[in-house]
């Protein structure tokens, strides 16, 4: 449950799930402060930061650093498929995952599924360095349930990138073993999912969880490490998985000059990066992961 809270002139995220622990950003000035259908929605200006989205209490995003999570997230899937063509983005309403999956010339078509459709609306008006993507004729919005839209999806996806929140409440679902058998059946033949998959410091148990099943369910999985400062322990993980054997998730097939790095405004990612965020991991985390992973 979160227990987040505006302290005077300061943003202070905490959690029952780490107790003790609390990241706090300063606020300049509240631009947006209201309660959809679903969720409270926040946007501030922050001192240090840049503008900060928090739905229920928990930091999605900042000007600052949003461009670590939505590299990884977007260009790890995409950057292992020989021609995504058809890209499907569960949440992420605020556009960012939906903007680096543009960079890609081969795709023709994102379709983004987010259930609140104020999210959209307010990211447009409050952070369209992400949110003006979803402009683009090649993005469709689908305003609704991921879960049930994946239900009626047989084959049709290249690529499927789940932006979750965090697993409590309504996001527990989605870090079940019956969600990944949905996103499965949703692929193409030599298709890719990559999740959103917690922090190494706090989630270690649900992260073990999630990737065992996920060896129940595809051929070839693995768990990759970034850092984004504003989420909670400043660390990142992603699950990445796909049904054809052959694929090796570990090696880009694009192998980007900087040149190419940066017309594609690349901040974060880049394919040496690529290479090492999965073999890279702390001591401690790589024995509990060990016997699942083969690392």
């Amino acid at each position: 449950m979160s227990n987040s809270k505006i302290d005077g002139n300061w943003f202070r995220e905490a959690d029952d799930e780490w107790r003790g622990y609390c990241t706090s950003l300063e606020i300049e000035e509240i631009l947006y402060h209201e309660k959809s259908d679903f969720q409270d929605i926040l946007v501030f200006k922050s001192v240090s930061f840049g503008r900060v989205l928090v739905l229920d209490g928990v930091i999605q995003c900042t000007e600052r650093d949003e461009f670590s999570y939505q590299e990884m997230i977007a260009h790890l899937p995409l950057n292992s498929h020989q021609d995504p063509k058809k890209v499907l983005v569960v949440g992420g309403g605020d556009g960012g995952v939906v903007r680096e999956v543009l960079k890609y010339p081969t795709v023709e078509e994102v379709i983004l599924c987010e259930i609140d459709q104020k999210v959209i609306d307010v990211c447009k008006k409050f952070i369209p360095s992400m949110a003006a993507c979803l402009n683009d004729p090649r993005v469709t919005v689908q305003v609704g349930d991921g879960i049930k839209y994946l239900e009626s999806k047989k084959g049709e996806f290249d690529v499927i990138i789940t932006d979750a929140p965090d697993p409590m409440g309504p996001g527990v679902v989605l870090y079940e073993k019956k969600f990944y058998e949905e996103l499965n059946q949703a692929l193409k033949p030599k298709g890719i999912i990559c999740s959103q998959g917690q922090c190494l410091w706090f989630d270690l148990d649900t992260i073990i969880k999630v990737l065992k099943q996920a060896k129940e369910i595809f051929p070839v999985y693995a768990y990759a490490s970034g850092y984004t400062p504003t989420y909670t322990g400043g660390h990142m993980g992603y699950i990445i998985c796909s049904n054809d054997k052959s694929v090796n998730l570990k090696e880009p097939i694009r192998n980007f000059t900087y040149e190419q790095l940066d017309e594609m405004k690349m901040r974060y990612y880049c394919p040496d990066l690529h290479r090492a965020c999965f073999n890279v991991l702390p001591y401690f985390a790589r024995k509990e992961l060990k016997s699942i992973l083969d690392t």
